[in-house]
């Protein structure tokens, strides 16, 4: 067996998430974390609103905080080797806490960044996302091409799984494709409830910023391999910036990482944060992997039995 770990990015929030890992760990995600963000993580995950939470400055971060301390409290349960790791989005970052590349506090403070950038770029021009439900990257990648050729700016967001691909645009750009999914030969459009059109151009500005942020970090060798998003590849020491600054305009690439890790022989994926949606890419991206969801404390115990039973 050869297990790899998975982190979700925005969308997977709620209020409420998080509670007993806020008491289990303040060392981590209590005073120390506001200290570095300005405002009270634990208020934000556990009282909201959900308005609040949502807000894409509070979503990552929280996201990230939460599932990073999940992640330690595996680790501390499964004390065999982890043989790579990937995440969706914001989940990347993540992915390489854990790996080891770079701190928490620097992660967490450059997670904040990204998550303000991305607002900030959001609202310069109203734009967004939708799935392209029963669609493939091919068919969704034409869309976004025909649309462009008219004048659009309409661009393909998220290849996650089969049948699950998410484009990118401008508010116009997202009420055509709604408007023609038939005769594009889309079975149906769903407008995602995001801020903004993210993995697109029009993060360009956010981009450039997060890029000079993570210009000044200090990263170190990983634990364990970390598939990018923008390559489908691990990720290389000295490409990190590059790689990271560019993930924030590219297509994410998450069913072909996973593709690529079991090609690597990884055949065992554990979620690991709130919700299960990489747990549920996973499954349909690798149909014969075995599947573990950790979203929550209690799942550890029987999540990591499960692994060194098999083992």
């Amino acid at each position: 067996m050869s297990v790899a770990v998975l982190f979700p990015g925005q969308g997977s929030q709620f209020v409420g998430m998080g509670a007993e890992l806020f008491d289990l760990r303040p060392d981590l995600i209590g005073e120390p974390a506001d200290e570095i963000l300005g405002w009270s993580l634990r208020q934000v995950c556990l009282d909201g609103p959900e308005e609040t939470l949502t807000r894409t400055e509070h979503a990552q971060v929280a996201l990230f905080a939460v599932s990073y301390t999940l992640w330690m409290e595996f680790r501390a349960t499964y004390a065999d080797g982890i043989a790579g790791a990937g995440g969706h989005s914001l989940g990347e970052y993540t992915a390489l806490c854990a790996s080891g590349a770079l701190s928490f506090p620097d992660a967490l403070a450059v997670v904040a960044r990204r998550g303000e950038a991305m607002a900030a770029a959001a609202d310069l021009e109203p734009s967004g996302m939708a799935a392209l439900i029963g669609a493939d990257a091919g068919l969704a990648g034409q869309v976004a091409a025909r649309r462009r050729d008219d004048g659009g700016r309409l661009e393909v967001a998220n290849v996650n799984a089969p049948g699950q691909v998410v484009v990118a645009g401008s508010a116009e750009d997202i009420e055509w494709v709604s408007a023609n999914a038939g005769d594009l030969g889309v079975r149906r459009v769903i407008p995602l409830k995001v801020a903004g059109a993210f993995h697109s151009s029009f993060m360009k500005p956010a981009a450039d910023e997060v890029g000079h942020a993570l210009s000044a970090l200090a990263f170190s060798n990983m634990d364990f391999p970390v598939w990018s998003n923008t390559t489908a590849q691990p990720h290389q020491n000295d490409h990190l910036v590059d790689i990271l600054t560019s993930q924030m305009v590219s297509t994410v690439r998450f069913e072909e990482s996973l593709v690529n890790m079991a090609a690597t022989g990884i055949d065992t994926f554990v979620h690991i944060g709130p919700g299960d949606v990489t747990a549920a890419m996973a499954k349909r991206s690798v149909v014969d992997a075995v599947i573990h969801t950790v979203s929550e404390l209690a799942d550890i115990p029987a999540v990591a039995n499960a692994l060194v039973t098999v083992n």
